[in-house]
């Protein structure tokens, strides 16, 4: 694991949120920043990138390190999962926020096997890992969470269907995440809504989270 976690004690909970390195990831990180948190900054490429977040937790108080995985690798998902096993032997939230987006060009084939498939691998190798009272969240976009009911711009369909397919692969893990006393949220929204980081926040902290956080996108709730 990269990254300098400036940890002068140990602290008690452990997050990780996978595409933390820009965008909603990246609010998403430093607003989880306390002193009681060691947030787990996951990055495909960008280095520097996760590392200036990592650095802005650290400066809020809290405690971060970086981990390069793409989780559309199989093999790097094991590695990750492993490295968080090693050093904090828990995980007490697990924040799924990367995804193939339609800036990307994604083929549909591999927009589902990051969207859908990488999604269920990463929450199966965390659930062991994670404690009764743990949390899964699952960050999604309102023209995937509503799909097919809701129309979509010419060119997200295949992005949309592969969200949603993401979306529904976890819900039928439900009964698993039962089991372990683990609570699991959608939050759907907006990337361009302020509000949406703090949305994913409040789900990952909550005592006893919705299901299902929408947050503004009043019109596709009313179109679906």
């Amino acid at each position: 694991m990269e990254g300098n976690s400036d940890m002068h004690h140990a602290p008690q909970r452990t997050v990780l949120v996978t595409g933390a390195s820009r965008g909603v990831g990246a609010q998403v990180a430093q607003r989880l920043a306390a002193p009681d948190t060691h947030v787990v900054v996951n990055y495909r490429e960008n280095a520097a990138r996760a590392e200036a977040v990592a650095a802005a937790i650290r400066h809020a108080g809290g405690h971060a390190s970086t981990v390069r995985a793409d989780i559309a690798d199989e093999a790097q998902c094991a590695q990750l999962m492993d490295t968080i096993a090693a050093r904090f032997g828990r995980l007490d939230t697990l924040i799924l926020n990367a995804s193939v987006n339609v800036e990307l060009g994604a083929h549909p084939g591999y927009a589902m096997r990051r969207n859908r498939d990488a999604q269920r691998r990463l929450a199966l190798r965390a659930l062991p890992l994670m404690p009764a009272g743990g949390h899964i969240v699952f960050v999604t976009s309102h023209q995937a969470h509503f799909f097919p009911h809701k129309a979509v711009p010419k060119g997200h369909t295949a992005v949309a269907a592969s969200k949603q397919a993401g979306e529904a692969t976890l819900r039928a893990l439900r009964p698993e995440f039962h089991r372990a006393g683990v609570h699991f949220t959608v939050v759907s929204g907006d990337a361009a809504d302020p509000t949406f980081p703090g949305a994913i926040v409040m789900a990952a902290n909550a005592p006893n989270p919705s299901s299902v956080v929408c947050v503004g996108g009043s019109d596709f709730r009313l179109s679906a």
